[in-house]
């Protein structure tokens, strides 16, 4: 019996890998260039820490973690989502105390058993940002375009923004009321979640993908029409930057994203002819101003983004073919090899990626993977060029070959990489 990998986990070789860096630097590239400073959180967090920040009648909490008791006793799961373990730290750490603004940001893997889709996985992979301390449109605007442009910059042109305010408290309280009413009557037409959420929740009723809900939902009264005076001249705030900024966008009511602690803003990116199914996002957020007071820190206004990864990679468009080898080192005799690895070992030392095949084999064979790992130089060695302290260095992307002095071989590389 054969072993493999569980079920909506993905082993992501390093044929693929190259990708997922461009991905990954294009992301801190652009965050960094807002001020963003990297976090690195537990995968393991309390279970308590996502009941009570996510929710307890969400999906996620519901139907999507992967809970456990350790030898302890104490239930813990593998995190679903980043933004809770960030608001955590904030407060374990008393980071407010210390900074008026906070800007974060993290990648790594999150942990949800939901059903694997397209581009869907049980272990996924996510980055997001989180600002604590700043209250204002004019950060959500901010993080509104950063995201705009960092979508851009991966060479995905079809996308559409979709923004909304779902309030405070207050504008809360009276969309809560408007909402049942619209929502009782037809309540037994609504699936047994949806019915659970009118209790605890309505406003994810809006939220629901199943059709019938769906449909319901589309002629819900708007949460827009319901917003505090503060609320609404929050929002309006945000558009006007928006506008200033250049960024397209396009106001959704219905929006109201899949958490619990969402105040405020409210935006989400679909990917439009992206190859990514029915379900098109390609990353959302929006504002949670309670959270940190609810996790035991004091009143902080705060925002954020996460993003799913593999959806990502599935929108860019495929880039170079990846070199992660400069030089391979030929092997011209089978008893020059030793002088090969100290050959290699003089040219990584000088700042250089180097491969070499030690099995030894045949000039042509050598070439050919040289070739096919896509290195940009074979440098060949054999027992003559030992003796004359030469190497031979043929570029494989120019087709031309050189006889070059070996304490100059390294100079010479960097000088053809640089060209």
């Amino acid at each position: 019996m054969s072993l493999r990998a569980v079920k909506g986990m993905k082993d992501i070789l390093p044929n693929e890998i190259s990708k997922w860096h461009r991905l990954e630097h294009a992301f801190r590239q652009r965050v960094e260039g807002y001020g963003f400073r990297e976090a690195r959180f537990p995968i393991v967090e309390p279970t308590a820490l996502f009941v009570r920040s996510i929710g307890e009648t969400t999906d996620i909490v519901e139907k999507e973690m992967y809970t456990f008791t350790d030898r302890g006793e104490k239930s813990l799961t593998l995190r679903p989502e980043g933004t809770a373990s960030a608001v955590r730290a904030f407060v374990q750490h008393s980071v407010q105390a210390k900074e008026p603004v906070t800007k974060w940001y993290y990648i790594g893997p999150m942990y949800r058993r939901e059903r694997p889709a397209k581009g869907r996985y049980r272990q996924f992979y996510q980055a997001g940002i989180e600002v604590f301390g700043d209250s204002g449109p004019f950060i959500d605007a901010e993080v509104i375009d950063m995201v705009v442009g960092f979508i851009s910059s991966l060479g995905i042109s079809e996308v559409e923004v979709l923004i909304n305010s779902i309030g405070g408290p207050e504008t809360r309280h009276a969309y809560r009321e408007a909402l049942l009413g619209y929502l009782t009557p037809y309540r037994a037409e609504l699936c047994s979640d949806c019915q659970r959420r009118m209790d605890a929740n309505p406003l994810r009723v809006l939220d629901c993908k199943v059709p019938r809900c769906a449909e319901i939902a589309a002629d819900a009264p708007s949460i827009l029409k319901h917003l505090a005076d503060e609320d609404r001249a929050h929002f309006d705030g945000l558009q006007e930057t928006l506008n200033v900024l250049g960024t397209p966008y396009r106001v959704d009511g219905s929006l109201v994203r899949g958490l619990d602690y969402y105040t405020r803003t409210s935006f989400e990116v679909l990917g439009k002819g992206a190859g990514l199914g029915a379900q098109n996002a390609l990353l959302g957020g929006g504002r949670y101003d309670q959270m940190v007071k609810s996790l035991g820190g004091s009143q902080t206004p705060a925002i954020g983004f996460a993003m799913g990864l593999e959806r990502l990679l599935m929108a860019m468009p495929d880039g170079p073919p990846d070199r992660h080898v400069d030089v391979f080192i030929v092997a011209a005799q089978a008893d020059v090899r030793a002088e090969a690895t100290l050959l290699g070992r003089e040219l990584r030392d000088a700042g250089l990626r180097v491969e070499s095949d030690l099995r030894g084999g045949s000039l042509k064979s050598q070439l050919r993977r040289a070739d096919k790992i896509n290195a940009r130089i074979a440098m060949i060695l054999g027992e003559s060029e030992i003796e004359a302290g030469v190497v031979q260095l043929k570029d494989l992307q120019e087709q031309t070959q050189d006889e070059v002095p070996r304490t100059q071989a390294a100079a010479r590389v960097h000088a053809l990489l640089s060209e």
